[in-house]
């Protein structure tokens, strides 16, 4: 068997699930997410926990088995805790501001830019920070993840000076540039 298909996954208190054949409902204390899974699976709730079956051995059941139980597991943990990315911004001038519910960042562009959050995502620039790190909030593990790529994507960190847009802890590789040649 799949060894992340065949553990349960465990269901916290105040996090409700409703199952209908392929489609998956679970509603807890962040919010809702629903997801329609391969009818080729079996899911069901058992004993405070929810259990995924394959049908056979084949290559693509046992797939399909350790990713339905990981995006069950995802949603689980979305709308109790939520999932959280934080990226930090480095460069002089760079900075990110909020308007209301949308991000404003000025990274180096002849404009700024403006980032409207999709649904159930928000985002925090702590004051501390002076505008230097963002949150990105939400209860979907693949918006929020999108979303912080998309911000990144707006200014990469560059190799030379590590000006831009990176996660935080993330590590940059730096060049010696053209003194460096000697």
């Amino acid at each position: 068997m799949s060894r992340i298909g065949k553990q349960p996954v465990p269901l916290p208190d105040k996090v409700t699930v409703a199952i209908d054949r392929n489609s998956v409902k679970i509603i807890g204390p962040k919010g809702e997410l629903s997801q329609d899974f391969s009818p080729e699976m079996a899911i069901r709730q058992e004993n405070g926990s929810i259990i995924v079956e394959r049908p056979s051995d084949l290559r693509h059941h046992k797939a399909l088995h350790g990713l339905t139980r990981s995006l069950l597991a995802n949603m689980v943990e979305g709308v109790s805790q939520g999932f959280r990315k934080t990226l930090q911004i480095q460069g002089v001038g760079y900075q990110a501001t909020l308007q209301g519910k949308n991000l404003q960042l000025r990274l180096g562009h002849s404009h700024e830019v403006l980032v409207e959050p999709p649904a159930n995502v928000t985002f925090d620039v702590p004051q501390d920070s002076r505008g230097t790190i963002i949150h990105v909030d939400g209860i979907d593990k693949q918006v929020v993840g999108q979303v912080a790529a998309d911000i990144r994507g707006w200014r990469p960190p560059e190799p030379y000076k590590g000006k831009g847009v990176r996660y935080l802890g993330e590590y940059v590789r730096r060049k010696a540039g053209k003194a460096g040649k000697r």
